[in-house]
Parts: structure tokens; C-alpha cells; sequence
């Protein structure tokens, strides 16, 4: 039996609530399919962005991966990746945050 999941539509606007209510503001780059889309979030920090993709870990659950690398890139790599990702799911979704510590307004756990 599969675990339930959270439409993305909804699952986007809770965590722009949350990036809201931490002072870490959101906008939709681009919406995506709203019931079964995945995400990519932008983080923006004061050296770069930075963007996480979702993921499953080794054992199934949800996590996020640093698609761009550990480090924050400038913002044309940033755009290469997600165009290539777009390449292959053209229902995701692209959210940016205000991230001075790169780190998303909402629970992850990074990879």
C-alpha cells in the first residue's frame, strides 16, 4: 500500500505560507500540474541560488537533493538546470524563496 500524498498545488501554497510566516517570501516561478507535479524550489541567498529537487531517499521517503551542487551557483546555471528538468517533466513546478542560509522555510531533509 502506497502512502498518501499531498496534491502539489496544495503542498505549494502551504509552503509558501510557511516561507511567508518565517519571513522567507515565495512566488510561483512557473505552476505545474496542479494534483501530481513535482517541485523544484529556488533557494536565493546573498552569493547565488541554489535549487533543490524532490526525491526519495534510500529507504522511501521523501527528501530533497541540491541539483545545483552544495555550493550556491549564479543564476544561468540555476536556469540551464531547471530548463533541463523541464526537458523531462513538463508538469513540475518552480517556487523561489528569499534563503539567505539556503535553507527552505518548510521541513527537508537535504541530501
Amino acid at each position: 500500500m502506497s502512502e498518501p500524498r499531498i496534491k502539489a498545488g496544495l503542498w505549494v501554497q502551504a509552503a509558501l505560507r510557511l516561507g511567508q510566516a518565517d519571513g522567507r517570501y515565495g512566488v510561483v516561478i512557473r505552476k505545474g500540474d496542479a494534483d501530481a507535479g513535482g517541485v523544484l524550489v529556488v533557494l536565493r541567498g546573498h552569493s547565488g541560488v541554489m535549487v533543490l529537487i524532490q526525491i526519495r531517499d534510500a529507504s522511501g521517503e521523501p527528501a530533497w537533493l541540491r541539483g545545483t551542487g552544495e555550493a550556491a551557483v549564479e543564476e544561468p546555471v540555476a536556469d540551464a538546470y531547471i530548463a533541463k528538468q523541464l526537458k523531462y517533466d513538463s508538469d513540475l513546478w518552480v517556487i523561489e524563496f528569499d534563503a539567505p542560509d539556503y535553507l527552505p522555510p518548510f521541513e527537508a531533509k537535504i541530501i
